[in-house]
């Protein structure tokens, strides 16, 4: 299956670059381009990519509030692309529902890796992102609950016992097919305890997940 994408960064040469990695690989199809944020949202809504990979600091409406709408028309899954000094920009594309963060330095293959990861519904965060924007994240937000403490979430506490472990595999980053591994079952079955921990919790995606595990301290 060829995976649509939609490229949103406001610098005509990042983007160009951007391009070309994406159009060197068979499997994805570059749907369009977008220069600034309200251009990614129209186009979003009309080329319904599969994902947009989106730049978060553009003229005219910034990554983050164009993920927000992106995500609240269901046009696409976003995959954003950060610097370790936009941190609060990526908490914010992190709320709005942003299924994964690669930092713009990436390497060409890790960057298809990383849109293939989303369209599968997998998502990601960087790897040298991971620790340092979940726990950020988590401690400026909401009070950690300990492990093996109720949390007081009625969603949360209407969990199976699988579906914790689930939800503890997402905290460490894990895809589907290794917390298959880990949990010893198939990856079928993990995808659809994935799927279920994410409606139960009211959550958009596997990185809202680890940050909702971390808080509950899984």
């Amino acid at each position: 299956m060829t995976i649509r994408v939609l490229v949103a960064e406001d610098q005509s040469a990042v983007r160009a670059g951007l391009v070309l990695i994406l159009r060197s690989a068979p499997d994805i199809e570059v749907a369009g381009e977008a220069a600034d944020g309200e251009e990614a949202v129209r186009l979003a809504r009309e080329l319904r990519p599969d994902v947009v990979l989106m730049d978060l600091q553009m003229p005219r409406l910034d990554g983050v509030s164009a993920t927000e709408r992106v995500v609240a028309e269901g046009s696409a899954d976003v995959l954003v692309l950060t610097t370790f000094d936009l941190d609060s920009h990526v908490f914010g594309a992190l709320r709005a529902g942003a299924c994964g963060f690669l930092l713009k330095n990436t390497e060409a293959r890790d960057l298809l890796e990383g849109v293939r990861a989303v369209a599968r519904g997998e998502g990601l965060i960087a790897p040298a992102v991971t620790r340092r924007l979940i726990a950020r994240f988590a401690a400026g937000t909401t009070v950690p609950v300990p492990p093996g403490s109720a949390s007081g979430d009625p969603a949360v506490e209407a969990l199976t016992r699988r579906e914790r472990e689930v939800l503890g595999c997402l905290a460490a980053g894990l895809s589907n097919a290794e917390i298959a591994g880990r949990l010893s079952m198939a990856e079928a079955t993990a995808k659809t305890h994935v799927s279920r921990v994410l409606a139960k919790l009211g959550l958009r995606s596997r990185a809202q997940a680890a940050v909702r595990a971390r808080e509950l301290g899984l």
